[in-house]
């Protein structure tokens, strides 16, 4: 057996069993890190759905195509949360085109009847010590309890009713824009987000941060 022949099996044989320890821990690990996700958008889904709910609401949700949620239309994925025949909520991102530094993503929570109950900024670019007071304050608290009638939909140096920061307001006025349109799609289309049926393949989707 000559030594290039030799050399070329061994590195086939070398290949081999490292492509079959790959494939073993990766089939060791998927699950778990599987599992991870699933709990980590457990956890986002509970601080902003309706409390009270016994569903699974990462596995009763549908996709929907809304440019109110997100600009270019791209699939949304719907939330809901029931306990159970009774619709408590639903919860989703929407997209705020408009931040200062760009996109600025947001889940947000409404119960039936169209009530927000919380707010969350998943992602954003905007400026340290100004725009990301959007995740360093509680001023998202500010949207629980809203509706679209029972406050002026704007920061107050528009007319509004929401506080904007110094030196940083068109943060604020692009999450306001975002989640006022996001309870718009809501509230006109509540029966039919309830009303259809969940996915056969009830996979839950990862939020990313």
């Amino acid at each position: 057996m000559s030594d290039l022949f030799r050399m070329g099996l061994i590195l086939m044989v070398v290949g081999a069993v490292a492509t079959a320890m790959l494939a073993g821990t990766d089939a060791v690990t998927s699950g778990p890190i599987a599992e991870a996700k699933r709990q980590e958008l457990l956890k986002a889904l509970r601080q902003v759905l309706p409390e009270g709910f016994d569903n699974e609401p990462d596995r009763d949700f549908i996709v929907v195509n809304d440019k109110r949620l997100e600009k270019q239309g791209a699939p949304t994925t719907i939330y809901r949360g029931r306990k159970g025949a009774t619709n408590l909520g639903a919860a989703y991102t929407v997209v705020a085109p408009d931040g200062y530094s760009g996109d600025i993503t947001i889940m947000m929570g409404v119960a039936t009847g169209g009530t927000i109950t919380s707010i969350q900024v998943l992602s954003h670019k905007e400026t340290p010590g100004l725009g990301d007071k959007i995740v360093t304050t509680r001023w998202p608290d500010a949207f629980k309890g809203k509706t679209l009638n029972n406050i002026k939909w704007g920061v107050k140096k528009d007319s509004g009713d929401f506080d904007q920061f110094a030196g940083a307001t068109i943060t604020p006025r692009a999450i306001v824009g975002a989640v006022k349109r996001g309870l718009e799609y809501f509230v006109e289309n509540e029966k039919t987000l309830f009303a259809q049926a969940a996915p056969v393949e009830k996979v839950a989707k990862e939020v990313k941060p």
